[in-house]
């Protein structure tokens, strides 16, 4: 046994997500497909059950987490939403979407969460599995991605076993996850300004953040790690070069052969996965168009490819 739990995966059926939601609400920790990533699941309002987040991950402590809701009705109850944050959540809830917006005071959430900000990280999940375990505990949950801090984001309930085995109680296995990258992070500011501090799967007309502090997840400078050396914008490459390919330019793994952004996106972390466990010593990856999706994507490759040494801000 590695670690201190044996960890159960569970069947998305009623017994596997009635199983969930009894270990959430004894406080302990889930894996649980979202339709970006798995999320490390443990309920918000407990202080012992956000530490063991951290702990579990090897997350900073200035790193705050996403916490998700089942209704805009339960966001409200923690946060205050500018006419700004309403028309947002109302048009892209549920989905992809986390808002950064001002915590209320009387949030009754687990202070590690914010990470001492006076901000808090909101998000109304569409996965029908998340949305199952939100309604069945009845709670709200903070869910980071369910791997170790700084490496890679795991789109299957293998990728969760591989570095959180034994040391969370549970995934639930819901296959695939549909979108592959993490949600858009938009801070609301209090002026009604709209800031991207993550890029993502919704697109918005909105700046994007100047860079101040860490106020949201997907902010360290290296993040998504593989393990070793990452190139991009590679159109020649070596033999011993683990490639990732894209469109025309052929690979060990393709994120898409067609050219289609949102395969790639959804791809992404499989590909570097297999890329992290190959024999190869270093990943070069072909080029991704920095338009629409590939904005969130290049985003995700040029953290994967910094040294951790240099990385210097929160993820």
């Amino acid at each position: 046994m590695r670690g201190k739990y044996v960890t159960e995966t569970l069947r998305v059926e009623e017994s596997g997500i009635a199983r969930a939601a009894e270990t959430l609400r004894a406080g302990g920790l889930v894996a649980v497909p979202t339709e970006t990533v798995y999320g490390l699941a443990a309920r918000a309002d407990s202080e012992a059950a956000v530490a063991d987040i951290y702990a579990a991950k090897g997350r900073p402590s200035f790193n705050p987490l996403i916490v998700h809701v089942a209704s805009l009705d339960a966001a409200r109850e923690f946060a205050d939403f500018s006419p700004q944050a309403e028309a947002l959540a109302q048009a892209y809830w549920p989905g992809p979407l986390t808002l950064v917006l001002p915590r209320k005071s009387e949030a009754g959430l687990a202070a590690a969460v914010t990470a001492g900000l006076d901000t808090i990280a909101l998000r109304m999940p569409a996965h029908p599995v998340m949305r199952r375990v939100l309604e069945e505990t009845g709670l709200p949950l903070a869910a980071p991605s369910a791997n170790r801090s700084g490496y890679i984001s795991p789109t299957s309930a293998a990728h969760v076993l591989a570095s959180l085995d034994g040391r969370i109680q549970a995934v639930l296995d819901g296959g695939e996850c549909e979108r592959g990258l993490e949600s858009t992070i938009a801070a609301v500011r209090g002026d009604g300004t709209v800031e991207i501090l993550r890029p993502g799967p919704v697109e918005l007309d909105a700046g994007k953040g100047a860079g101040g502090g860490i106020e949201a997840p997907g902010q360290l400078a290296s993040h998504y790690a593989p393990g070793k050396p990452v190139r991009l914008m590679a159109t020649q490459v070596a033999p011993d070069d683990f490639v990732i390919g894209f469109g025309d330019i052929a690979g060990d793994c393709s994120l898409s052969e067609s050219g289609d952004l949102a395969e790639a996106a959804a791809r992404l972390y499989a590909c570097l996965h297999l890329g992290a466990r190959s024999p190869k010593p270093r990943i070069a990856v072909a080029p991704i168009p920095a338009e629409g999706i590939g904005i969130a994507i290049n985003d995700r490759l040029q953290r994967a490819a910094t040294p951790p040494d240099q990385s210097s801000s929160g993820s």
